[in-house]
């Protein structure tokens, strides 16, 4: 399916970026990302259906490949154990239930029983699934050691892609050089080339990138081409900006590593995913399992051990029933460049841009006839996770919004049936809760409507009994699953040893029973936002911990955990029995306050380590790529504001030349831009506006007009040298050799 002609020849190479100043992005090789419209939920089923009466099925391939017959074995038996579970569990829900409640609440609670215990069942199926791949292998799913032996082809250039937008600077860029230097030591570096690709609105922040760009690009010395683009106008979010990369830069390259500004990957990681492309020519997307790093709060804590001890099996299991039909998470991924500009443009969807763009390219990717493939063995791929409970909160209310719209897509002709299915599987992560929260309602009306009359069955211990029991299993055996694959793998003593490894994961599971009933209210306050028409902002978590305040988590949760005390109280009052039922939840929520301030303190997060409880295997062995990244970090003591870019010569001829040959310093442009100069040096206390600020980084001849007049708005060297060292003395204070090994 590849052309080679979709490539610029590999022997025409552009040169290295010259050390110093000059343009931050290569020259432009256009190509074309169409997008097909969107036939939309409605007309798509209609149009299902009139295919299903008159006999006309959309033709598909047979299932030739071993891994494709092997992959329709496998869901069948999965969907048949969700099924069985769901059944066996709904029947002896049925005979707890009030004798004589009424008919409908008894039968909408069941309904939701069913479809949710389902949905438990999945999870549970899928940990079951990676425990047996962990013990046995899998010979059909795609491995790191499929790469073995596979040459690096010259013609295999592979741009790294790291989309930000307003982010913590240091961060970012401490990341990217650990990632960058890994690479260059492995000797392939010559393949790579990397792109920054900037969305941010702020002057300050852009200061900053084109400056720690600058910076790295020297340091790297011409080992690795470092590219710095900046949008100005900034469409469909990170999709919008991937996508113009593919637009301006993507015939130049075979594959693209997409990254997230928290990513940090090994050079062993990337180029393994190169090999790995190399030798499955029908791979369009394959997708790493990134480790969770990086924070040290006793929130973030929990959700990294949780990833190491349930995470890799949950991993093992949907690589076991995918195979080739797998997720993409949208970062830490490698991409075959050409089909996935020919078919996995975004067109929008009744006039509002895709926001969760991932799940929906891997959906095209696979309809063109691609394979998407998980690879959960592959080591050196790590990400950040929230620091917070708050802020995971805000990184799930736009995931909400975007799975909800995606939702829209899943009667989509020629989609295959296992993305459909995880279309319908990203809007029940977030509608499970609503319907938590309705079953839970149910149970109460019911006890309060038939308390007198009792439950149906005489047998009552015994059938409450068997489904705690395997509620519990569900909930419990994948972490203990999880516990003993470690203690196979020998690899406890990452973990401070077996005995610290079960406490870690008893502490680990009582905070999770704690933090689920807050997810549920706000899960479901998500889920009817859009509902109510009310807009979600997009913006980027943020990269550095912070404690939430004791005022903050009240104004946000105190009313919530208020009215969980009521209902308790009135339940109390009126049927004991049914506060029995609610207390679950209602506990954890009354909580709430107290238990997010203290989940957010990073010093209750390093008392936990020092005890040895809550230890992920990189924090008793750090990979020297992140080792070296926050090293990097810890060591960066730049504040570069805009600011700087007028007072600093170097940083001016920086951003004076990154944009490079731009002809606005003549025309009805420049005429313009000295119009509004002249009318700002006019008007007592005018100052600059940020479009002002950001349109001087994008145009030099408007940098040097106000370059001429710092001295208007107060900007003198001697003020900057007040707030903080040039750009040129913290470079040099950092110095240029990395972290030792």
């Amino acid at each position: 399916m590849e052309h080679t002609e979709f490539f610029r020849p590999p022997h025409r190479r552009e040169p290295a970026p010259p050390r110093g100043n000059g343009a931050s992005a290569p020259p432009i090789h256009r190509g074309s990302m169409p997008a097909r419209p969107w036939r939309g939920l409605g007309r798509g089923l209609a149009e299902a259906a009139l295919r299903a009466l008159t006999g006309r099925s959309l033709p598909r391939p047979p299932a030739d490949a071993a891994w494709e017959r092997a992959a329709v074995a496998r869901r069948r038996i999965f969907i048949a154990l969700i099924l069985g579970c769901s059944a066996v569990a709904t029947a002896l829900m049925a005979h707890v239930q009030p004798a004589d409640g009424d008919p409908w609440l008894k039968y909408g609670q069941l309904a939701l029983f069913a479809l949710l215990f389902a949905w438990v069942s999945a999870g549970f199926v899928t940990a079951l699934m990676g425990f047996m791949v962990h013990l046995g292998g899998d010979p059909h799913s795609l491995s790191r050691r499929d790469a073995e032996g596979q040459p690096l082809s010259d013609d295999a250039r592979t741009a790294i892609v790291m989309p930000i937008c307003n982010e913590h600077v240091p961060t970012v860029f401490a990341g990217l050089r650990a990632t960058c230097e890994s690479l260059a030591s492995t000797g392939a570096q010559r393949l790579f080339d990397v792109f920054v690709l900037s969305d941010s609105s702020d002057p300050d922040v852009r200061a900053a990138e084109l400056a720690a760009w600058a910076d790295l690009r020297d340091r790297l010395g011409g080992r690795i081409r470092i590219y710095y683009r900046w949008r100005q106008r900034r469409t469909k979010r990170k999709a919008g900006n991937v996508a113009d990369f593919c637009r301006r830069w993507g015939r130049d390259y075979r594959y693209m590593v997409v990254l997230d500004a928290d990513s940090v990957m090994s050079g062993d990681c990337l180029t393994t995913l190169v090999r790995l492309m190399e030798a499955h020519p029908m791979a369009g997307i394959i997708q790493t399992a990134p480790q969770a790093v990086g924070h040290a709060t006793l929130h973030a804590r929990a959700q990294q051990f949780a990833s190491r001890v349930v995470g890799r099996l949950f991993t093992l299991g949907m690589q076991y029933w995918q195979l080739g039909e797998s997720h993409y998470w949208g970062h830490n991924a490698i991409i075959r460049v050409e089909p996935f500009m020919k078919h996995c443009g975004l067109a929008p969807l009744k006039g509002r841009e895709i926001m969760s763009h991932d799940f929906v390219e891997a959906a095209l990717m696979r309809r063109a006839g691609y394979e998407v493939w998980l690879v959960g063995d592959l080591q050196g791929s790590y990400e950040q996770q929230p620091p917070n409970l708050i802020e995971e909160l805000h990184r799930d209310r736009r995931w909400c919004q975007g799975n909800l719209q995606n939702a829209g897509l899943m009667a989509e002709p020629g989609l295959h049936g296992v993305h459909r299915a995880m279309l319908f599987t990203g809007v029940m992560a977030y509608l499970s809760a609503p319907l938590w929260l309705a079953f839970m309602l149910l149970g109460g009306a019911l006890w309060f409507a038939g308390a007198d009359a009792g439950p149906v069955a005489q047998d009552l211990p015994r059938v409450v009994t068997a489904l705690w029991v395997a509620t519990l299993t569900m909930l419990v055996l994948p972490r203990v699953l999880g516990i003993v694959a470690i203690v196979l793998r020998q690899e406890q003593r990452f973990h401070g040893g077996t005995l610290r490894l079960v406490q870690s994961a008893l502490l680990e599971a009582g905070l999770s029973m704690l933090q689920a009933p807050v997810r549920m209210v706000a899960h479901t306050l998500f889920v009817l936002g859009p509902l109510t028409g009310v807009r979600i902002d997009w913006k980027s978590p943020p990269r550095e911990a912070e404690s939430i305040g004791w005022a903050e988590a009240a104004r946000r949760f105190a009313p919530i955990g208020l009215a969980a005390l009521a209902v308790l109280s009135v339940a109390a009052l009126l049927n004991p029995t049914a506060m029995l039922w609610l207390m679950p939840v209602a506990v954890p929520l009354v909580l709430a306050v107290p238990m997010i301030v203290l989940t957010s303190q990073e010093g209750l997060g390093e008392s936990i380590r020092a005890r040895n409880l809550l230890l992920i295997p990189e924090e008793a062995w750090t990979p020297a790529v992140l080792r070296h990244a926050w090293a990097y970090a810890k060591r960066w003591t730049r504040e570069v504001r805009w600011s700087d870019v007028l007072l600093d010569a170097r940083l001016f001829e920086i951003a004076r030349r990154a944009p490079g040959r731009r002809l606005a310093h003549t025309g009805l442009r420049a005429e313009a831009r000295r119009r509004h100069l002249q009318a700002l040096l006019k008007t007592p206390g005018a100052g600059l506006s940020r479009d002002d600020k950001l349109r001087a980084l994008a145009e030099p001849a408007w940098l040097s007009m106000l370059r001429e007049h710092r001295d208007t708005w107060g900007w003198t060297p001697r003020a900057a040298a007040s707030r903080s060292p040039s750009a040129l003395q913290a470079a040099a204070a950092q110095g240029a050799k990395p972290a030792s090994a």
